[in-house]
């Protein structure tokens, strides 16, 4: 820990390589792409003006949040949507020293809406297609689950994923934590790791310690997404740091939907402390107050983290990550490159 927190730390998160692990594709929709998309596709907004909705992102809690994510998903209903959306996030993401980004996206959103499946996949994979090949930014797509639905919902959303499975990595789960526990789950899950994805889940946000270990033992995830609450029991905390279990946390995201009163009580020193994987995220950037390095400078500042600390970060992303072995080395690799100038 250094005392001297912000003493050129902006440029050092600048120059970091990292990943982001935790990104919804659907929270990176800027108030003003809301409009235009609404204006391009005739969708009539709750709202006035770009001012008007950048006043209501303020969120007792996760439900808050969601009932406005969802309104303002409305505006996507073509191909050429997901797709300026999502190029829109990998150009901010590129400009960040993003080098790899796990993106989850909600299909079920869109599909009650009567939008079609491959509206959405189409999209959002000719997007990060274009990273790749323009920007060299390389992703994963992650299908998430919403877990306020029933899980026959979520076993249908999985056959209508099965003929993309070349270009979804994962599944997960998201949406309201509170009364739906991961075990709810626990077929869907297991038909979508025996057709081949990854499985990480939301769980310890708002819902507790117990729901954490529940997608561990029933969905058998490979990662948690937020697990803020896992602190609460000493042996899942042993666990999770002996199997080397990554916690994607999103201290903005925290802030904002009243999971800690202030960065300044942020937990993730304390799991750094643990010996648990923690990674830095953005979660819904476009609602949260910042992208991923507005994240880090954000936590650093408040929990005055030094460099060493934040490097740190960035290795965990890439560790953490579904990329292969070969392209985690070489990235980490990198970040040891500019860990080590910013020593000498």
């Amino acid at each position: 820990m250094a005392t001297t927190p912000n003493n050129g730390l902006n440029a050092f998160i600048a120059a970091l390589p990292k990943a982001e692990l935790h990104l919804h594709i659907e929270g990176t929709l800027e108030p003003e792409l809301m409009f235009a998309l609404a204006g391009r596709n005739g969708i009539r907004l709750p709202y006035s003006s770009v001012e008007e909705v950048r006043a209501a992102y303020r969120f007792a809690n996760l439900q808050d949040f969601l009932d406005l994510y969802y309104a303002g998903a409305a505006v996507l209903l073509e191909t050429q949507d997901f797709y300026d959306l999502t190029w829109a996030y990998m150009q901010r993401a590129f400009a960040q020293n993003v080098r790899h980004a796990e993106i989850f996206f909600d299909p079920q959103t869109h599909t009650a809406r009567g939008v079609a499946f491959s509206a959405v996949i189409d999209g959002i994979s000719r997007a990060l297609a274009d990273a790749e090949a323009r920007l060299g930014l390389s992703s994963r797509l992650i299908m998430c689950f919403l877990r306020h639905l029933d899980e026959a919902q979520a076993l249908a959303t999985l056959e209508l994923a099965l003929p993309y499975r070349d270009r979804i990595a994962g599944v997960g789960l998201d949406s309201s934590e509170r009364n739906n526990p991961p075990g709810k789950f626990r077929e869907a899950f297991r038909r979508a790791r025996a057709a081949g994805f990854a499985a990480v889940a939301h769980a310890g946000e708002e819902g507790p310690a117990a729901y954490v270990r529940e997608a561990l033992e029933a969905l058998q995830v490979v990662r948690i997404d937020h697990g803020n609450n896992a602190l609460d029991d000493a042996d899942l905390v042993t666990e999770l740091a002996q199997r080397r279990i990554p916690l994607t946390v999103c201290p903005l995201s925290n802030v904002r939907l009243c999971v800690v009163p202030d960065l300044s009580a942020h937990p993730l020193q304390r799991m750094l402390d643990l010996g648990l994987m923690v990674t830095v995220n953005s979660d819904d950037p476009a609602y949260f107050g910042g992208y991923l390095n507005e994240n880090y400078l954000a936590v650093a500042d408040a929990l005055t983290l030094d460099r060493a600390t934040l490097a740190q970060l960035a290795r965990n992303s890439f560790q953490a990550s579904l990329l292969d072995a070969d392209t985690k080395a070489t990235l980490l690799a990198e970040v040891d490159s500019v860990a080590l100038s910013a020593a000498s």
